[in-house]
């Protein structure tokens, strides 16, 4: 795909690795619809963008609740005239062990509603926005990409059931969209980023961070950009569709 002048829809936008796709993929004069919780919190995102010169605009939703994701792709396909790409990086976590016990005595658990906010954002919104994307391509002739982050917590991580069973489901979600959507020249893929230098990440106490640095073999983080220039090669690849991109240092988790 030539991405310049594709429109391209980013949800989780406003920082970390959705900031880092808006800015490369700005980059290419692509059309940008950035996705966020609160539309205002994309303001930085949008300042760097245009800095390329980019045509960009800010879409506030919820991509768990079914009726904002209709109405936001319903908005953007309105204010662009078309749809040509959507990466679905919108995510939270709600880490917890299944189950804590200590001396025989049960401390805690996961809560359905640690389970459920997740699940609900990362799995669901994805299903959602990426329904809608396929539908409106499909409607407009668009032989559109559709994108999935996945992570490298899809194989299971200790403290994670909720956001490794979501991360599991966004790529066979790919794998899925990837045959049913081939027919009309859609083609889909995953990114499985390990750990990513985000501003979550740059919070953490240094002995906790120094700690997760070690157990990668190439010892370092991987940046968001890192990400990003994945992200750009699924667009960019007309015979990539269905795959999965490892993106993780040599992290196996």
């Amino acid at each position: 795909m030539e991405l310049k002048d594709k429109v391209i829809v980013i949800t989780g936008a406003a920082r970390g690795l959705g900031a880092a796709m808006a800015k490369r993929l700005a980059g290419h004069g692509s059309k940008l619809a950035l996705v966020d919780l609160d539309a205002d919190s994309i303001a930085d995102t949008v300042a760097a963008c245009k800095s390329s010169a980019a045509d960009v605009r800010t879409y506030g939703a919820n991509v768990a609740v079914e009726s904002q994701v209709v109405e936001l792709f319903e908005g953007i396909v309105a204010d662009f005239g078309g749809l040509d790409g959507l990466v679905n990086n919108a995510g939270i976590t709600r880490d917890a062990l299944l189950v804590k016990y200590k001396d025989g005595e049960l401390l805690s658990k996961m809560g359905l509603e640690q389970w459920q906010a997740v699940i609900d954002v990362n799995l669901t919104g994805v299903f959602l926005c990426g329904r809608e994307a396929a539908q409106h391509m499909v409607q407009l002739g668009s032989k559109g990409v559709i994108i999935n982050i996945s992570s490298v917590s899809r194989a299971g991580n200790m403290g994670q059931t909720n956001y490794s069973a979501a991360k599991a489901g966004v790529q066979a979600m790919a794998v899925t969209w990837a045959k049913e959507l081939a027919r009309y020249g859609i083609r889909t893929g995953s990114i499985a980023p390990g750990f990513i230098n985000t501003e979550m990440v740059a919070g953490m106490k240094p002995e906790a961070r120094e700690k997760l640095v070690a157990g990668i073999p190439l010892k370092r983080m991987g940046e968001p950009d890192e990400i990003a220039r994945a992200v750009e090669f699924i667009f960019d690849n007309d015979y990539f569709s269905g795959r999965l991109i490892e993106v993780d240092g040599v992290l196996r988790l």
